[in-house]
């Protein structure tokens, strides 16, 4: 279909007015989509929802997750697509974009489709990464709700975890002030909290570097705290965000939280949420944060929006409730990994989809050719910074050597048994013969291979990935995990390790060994997913290291414990919980139109 802007703006088959986000920055397309999106009793009718399935939150309603998986328990599931990427550059390579744009591709073919995504974290907003609420024409809206709270699911998750933070040292203080007697008056135990075996710490939900070793309880009175060393992490990584993305309903969420180890005894024994009496009061914080909040692409597709984007240790992914709830109500459900295959697919395809039961039918694997540039040894990437020039002007010799990469990643995607397509995410400046080269590559390798250009064009822009994608679903796609459920820890790891990322071993540092062996000898983390967490820009550890690293080795400097989520954390390289706010954050960009209330430089 062929398409040209004039004047900055084009009027797609519908007679609907798009910009031209060469010319317009997404939160002016955000807001002109915004401004003609049909109410949203048009989209509980076309989702076939029943009013009281409902919540009202204004555009953004939530759904009730409970009450309308019960009345379409038997209804037959649609078409399960994930999407991913290739080891990305800092910037990112669109995978929000790509699924945004995917949807409004399946939807201008008259498809009955829906996605859904992750909410986006107030750190990157602010910051330098931006919202994940895609880009261009392929965007979701409304723009400024999504990217600024929502319906403070992340708001209610740091409040919980901070509760539990707040008890923990408010009965530190209490058992060093009281002896057992005046404990036993206020019906408490004492638990005898070992001040240096605190697991948790408290949360923000903003990137401050500061924050990542500080002293509290530093008061001038025994009323004041209990003194110790700790930090904030940033909010999404709580542990319970990670649980909120995998539980399967609220008696589920409420379980796991009272599951979650806060510290350990001076006997070395675990103290949970439910010895602390807090486990409830977190769960009453957490309550709605389990229906999904409806929100729409651009093109007035509907997507889901449920749990958070941090892919390390919160799993990453839009949520297993989200994921069954999607396949209930549209024909073709689209979701989206965080990071490249080796993190984000690796979990989805190993914990994600082993504790969902659901099979996914493509996996689209998201590729650019400045991504693919970068990996055949192009120059460093900075946020923040102008591209170098090698990244806007043709150079199909760098193109070729970075493609070995986005083949390790189609051969990732291979072994689990689903189907892979190539997305090759157009950005303007790619030339023809660079598209080609990529696709030629592909297609002698086996792989479909699409080009895209759903950030400039929309749904009509998609349209070839789509149908891409149509033809893949019809294929048959039988979902092979990669390692046993009875495996132990360290043999996952060393299969992971070989298998996803391309190393020819595991180091285990004493500290991880010892904890490893410990897990592996008590029956109680038999089922316990593990969640890998290294740099998502590298197959390695280590970050500097691009394209397809060879003859290297996996160092485990930890192993940790999420006893609500049911995880042990393998921990490759130096990973951050609380990242930094760069010299050029985007809130310098960011204000609000006082005369009507509206927010712009939005990215």
């Amino acid at each position: 279909m062929e398409i040209r802007f004039t004047d900055g703006s084009y009027t797609d088959g519908g007679g609907r007015i798009m910009l031209d986000p060469t010319v317009y920055p997404d939160w002016q397309i955000g807001a002109a989509a915004e401004r003609a999106l049909p109410p949203v009793e048009e989209f509980r009718r076309r989702m076939g929802l029943l009013p009281e399935e409902l919540i009202p939150y204004g555009k953004t309603p939530k759904l009730d997750f409970l009450r309308i998986m019960e009345r379409l328990k038997d209804r037959p599931s649609g078409k399960y697509i994930e999407v991913t990427a290739i080891t990305p550059t800092p910037l990112g390579e669109g995978k929000s974009t790509t699924s945004l744009g995917l949807i409004e591709g399946l939807g201008h073919l008259g498809k009955n489709v829906g996605g859904c995504l992750r909410q986006p974290s107030g750190g990157p907003t602010m910051n330098v990464k931006g919202t994940a609420a895609g880009g261009g024409n392929a965007l979701l809206i409304p723009m400024t709700e999504f990217s600024l709270g929502l319906t403070g699911d992340i708001n209610d998750i740091m409040n919980a975890h901070n509760l539990a933070m707040t008890a923990l040292n408010a009965r530190m203080q209490h058992e060093r002030n009281y002896d057992d007697a005046k404990l036993a008056q206020r019906g408490l135990r004492r638990l005898d909290i070992d001040p240096e075996r605190v697991q948790w710490s408290f949360v923000l939900d903003f990137c401050c570097q500061a924050l990542r070793r500080m002293r509290i309880g530093l008061g001038e009175g025994k009323m004041d705290g209990y003194p110790m060393d700790t930090c904030a992490n940033i909010a999404v990584s709580s542990e319970l965000m990670a649980i909120l993305a995998v539980a399967r309903d609220l008696p589920d969420l409420r379980r796991r939280i009272g599951d979650i180890v806060l510290a350990y005894d001076r006997q070395g024994r675990p103290v949970t949420t439910e010895d602390l009496e807090v486990a409830g009061a977190m769960t009453a914080w957490m309550r709605n944060t389990i229906n999904p909040t409806l929100c729409y692409t651009v093109e007035h597709q509907p997507v889901l929006v449920h749990a958070g984007p941090f892919a390390n240790i919160a799993i990453g992914q839009s949520s297993v409730i989200g994921d069954r709830l999607g396949t209930k109500l549209f024909d073709y459900h689209v979701t989206e990994s965080g990071f490249a295959a080796d993190i984000g697919f690796e979990k989805f395809w190993n914990v994600k989809c082993r504790l969902s039961g659901l099979k996914p039918d493509v996996s689209v694997l998201v590729a650019t050719v400045r991504a693919l540039k970068m990996h055949g040894g192009g120059p460093e990437v900075t946020p923040g910074r102008p591209l170098p020039d090698a990244y806007t002007k043709e150079d199909l010799t760098l193109l070729e050597r970075g493609c070995a990469n986005l083949l390790h990643h189609v051969n990732i995607i291979r072994k689990s048994g689903v189907t892979p397509v190539v997305c090759l995410n157009r950005f303007y400046t790619d030339t023809d013969l660079e598209l080609a080269l990529v696709r030629r590559i592909c297609e002698e390798y086996g792989v479909r291979c699409a080009v895209s250009d759903h950030w400039r064009y929309g749904g009509a822009g998609a349209e070839e990935l789509a149908r891409a994608v149509l033809e893949a679903c019809e294929e048959p796609s039988e979902l092979k995990l990669l390692y046993p459920d009875d495996m132990p820890l360290r043999q996952r790891v060393e299969r992971i390790a070989r298998e996803v990322y391309g190393a020819d071993g595991v180091d285990w540092s004493p500290l991880a060994a010892e904890k490893a062996a410990r897990f592996e000898s008590d029956p109680k983390y038999a089922d316990f997913c593990t969640m890998m967490v290294k740099t998502h820009l590298s197959l390695s550890h280590d970050p500097t290291k691009k394209g397809v690293p060879t003859g290297w080795r996996l160092p485990v400097r930890d192993v940790l414990e999420y006893s609500g989520a049911r995880f042990l954390c393998p921990v490759a390289g130096g990973i951050s919980m609380m990242p930094g706010t760069g010299s050029d954050p985007a809130y310098r960009r960011i204000d609000v139109d006082t005369a009507t209330g509206a927010v712009t430089g939005l990215f």
